[in-house]
């Protein structure tokens, strides 16, 4: 093949969905340029620097059951630096009661749905009455037709209310996980997204909910090690590089504005957030474009918390009983050498997230020395925010009707995002995903052959 030969591809945006469909175009011997507005890649998964500390925007897991994710980390070197637990294993501290009380939701190596049952029949924070419910709530769950488009005109708490979940139910089970997976109590989440996360993640396999994290900043792996990876590619990296006008060339191909230049392109990935995409489309390249900003969005709110000696002697937990959703110890991946860090994850944080720091502080301390005793008294050496006002889409009843496939009307332009129609909630693995659709559509338009990758690990 001549260098005339070569396809040439622009995606515009670095996140974890640009960075995927460019690695997987670079990989398929197309020749590609990755347009970045910011000084970094990673998207809404990155790290900063605050002091001497590394700090992630916010605490990101994923499971055992985000094959794309899991792909993404393979591919760029990082597994290694985001194990998976070895099983599932999550601690709940209920401390809503007259005293505190641990529980745990856990799994054994049984089949699927009894890999559960032990862990839930020890459960503390439900009555018996309300463990059997949950089992048969499950099973009721595992008949949905998850391709029945009814499912996403329904929310996730109506269909629990029928199905005999009582409110302590779906607070200590239900929306324990959903509000984590989908950034929306049962309440503002469709049907159609609750039933994947949970038939996926509980009841496809004994491992899908094992739970993995980064034990390194997200920079490490999201922009260090994909940077390299990219680079080794042969992709061109472009940092603060913001896409201007998306035209069609005179030849069939088409033209990207970008910092005083023109790049000229076979096919092109937009893999920005849906407004920011809705701005850069060219008129007729969706049947309704209006859609992309009917998708509202959802915001998440983290707290870091750096005290003085150690609190917490767990990597993380999740609380009830009290505004504390999840906790997770951050102290070896920040690079503190004394005192331990730990940051909050609040999710579904409408409410709070612009509330000031001063107030956030007075809140969230003493729920802190609540739940861990050994915070009480601790000097507070730091205490900061940071806001996602715009984190993830909001996955109420009715959304799959406006997340776009990857395919345009337009020939050679493509989509990519947690947004689009992958059938996942917004997640890295949902970005992933996308990456692997908007890249796939690309080759098969371009006529390279290509197989899926998941489906190669299949």
């Amino acid at each position: 093949m001549t260098s005339a030969d070569v396809r040439r591809a622009v995606v515009i945006g670095g996140g974890l969905a640009g960075t995927t469909a460019a690695l997987r175009l670079a990989d398929s011997g197309v020749r590609v340029t990755l347009l970045e507005g910011r000084p970094r890649l990673g998207g809404l998964a990155f790290s900063f620097h605050r002091g001497g500390l590394t700090v992630d925007n916010g605490q990101h897991v994923y499971l055992r059951c985000c094959t794309a994710y899991r792909w993404l980390l393979d591919r760029i070197d990082g597994a290694a630096l985001a194990p998976l637990q070895d099983r599932l294993d999550v601690p709940v501290l209920d401390v809503g009661g007259e005293r505190p009380r641990l529980g745990r939701i856990r799994r054994t190596a049984l089949p699927v749905p009894l890999h559960l049952a032990p862990g839930l029949a020890r459960y503390p924070h439900l009555s018996l009455a309300e463990r059997a419910s949950v089992v048969r709530a499950a099973l009721a769950l595992q008949r949905l037709d998850l391709t029945d488009p009814a499912l996403d005109t329904v929310d996730f708490a109506t269909w629990l209310r029928r199905h005999g979940q009582s409110a302590r139910t779906v607070e200590a089970l239900w929306d324990l996980v959903g509000v984590a997976t989908l950034n929306a109590t049962a309440q503002d989440a469709s049907l159609a997204l609750a039933a994947m996360v949970f038939r996926t993640g509980l009841l496809s396999e004994p491992g899908a909910a094992d739970i993995g994290w980064a034990r390194v900043p997200l920079g490490d792996l999201h922009d260090t090690l994909a940077r390299k990876a990219l680079d080794d590619a042969g992709v061109r990296t472009l940092l603060r590089t913001r896409a201007g006008a998306v035209t069609r060339a005179e030849d069939g191909g088409w033209h990207v504005e970008a910092a005083g230049e023109r790049l000229d392109a076979d096919t092109v990935v937009v893999a920005v957030p849906q407004r920011e995409t809705h701005a850069l489309l060219p008129e007729g390249a969706l049947d309704a474009p209006e859609r992309l900003l009917d998708l509202a969005t959802a915001p998440i709110l983290n707290l870091h918390v750096v005290y003085g000696r150690r609190v917490l002697r767990r990597p993380f937990f999740a609380a009830l009983g009290s505004p504390v959703q999840w906790v997770f110890d951050r102290t070896d991946a920040s690079g503190l050498t004394e005192g331990q860090y730990l940051a909050v994850s609040q999710s579904a944080c409408q409410d709070e997230i612009d509330t000031p720091v001063a107030e956030l502080r007075a809140r969230y301390l003493p729920e802190l020395e609540r739940l861990l005793p050994a915070a009480r008294g601790a000097e507070v050496r730091d205490f900061f925010v940071t806001r996602e006002r715009t984190a993830t889409f909001a996955p109420a009843p009715g959304t799959g009707r406006l997340r776009p496939t990857a395919r345009t009307r337009a020939p050679g332009l493509f989509l990519a995002g947690a947004w689009t129609a992958t059938g996942w909630p917004a997640t890295m693995e949902g970005a992933v995903r996308s990456g692997f659709d908007a890249a796939g559509a690309a080759l098969s338009a371009l006529g390279h052959r290509h197989h899926h990758p998941l489906q190669e690990a299949a």
